[in-house]
């Protein structure tokens, strides 16, 4: 069965219908969006579908090697492509079209207002 990995995006997708950044949601809705989550991965976790999920920060660093002898170069505040992608599910699916279904499902989830956000979710297949 093939693997697929479902990438949120902070910003750099193209916009959902319902797209008012978390941080003006009330508590409930951010709770309730965090359990439509939740409940979505259990359903996964159920049919043997789900192998991972993580939600990421959007602060990070970007490091690189700079040579031998030289301390690792880091990222300036002004470099923002690290808050792109907001987290991620890994599924093992039966085929492609499973796989476009579920990711469809989840961009259902709930947003400002309790309605449907319609996020766009980049669906990747993993390599083996």
């Amino acid at each position: 069965m093939p693997k697929y990995v479902l990438l949120k995006h902070y910003r750099g997708a193209p916009a959902g219908v319902n797209d008012v950044p978390m941080d003006q949601w009330t508590p409930q809705e951010v709770e309730e969006h965090l359990q439509y989550m939740e409940d979505f991965a259990q359903r996964l976790r159920e049919s043997g579908e789900f192998v991972d999920a993580l939600a990421l920060s959007p602060e990070g660093t970007f490091v690189r090697y700079d040579g031998d002898g030289n301390p690792p170069l880091t990222d300036s505040a002004a470099l923002e492509a690290k808050d792109l992608v907001a987290g991620w599910m890994i599924i093992d699916v039966a085929d492609h079209e499973r796989a476009v279904e579920l990711a469809a499902e989840l961009s259902a989830e709930p947003g400002k207002d309790g309605k449907p956000i319609h996020e766009w979710l980049e669906l990747r297949p993993v390599l083996d």
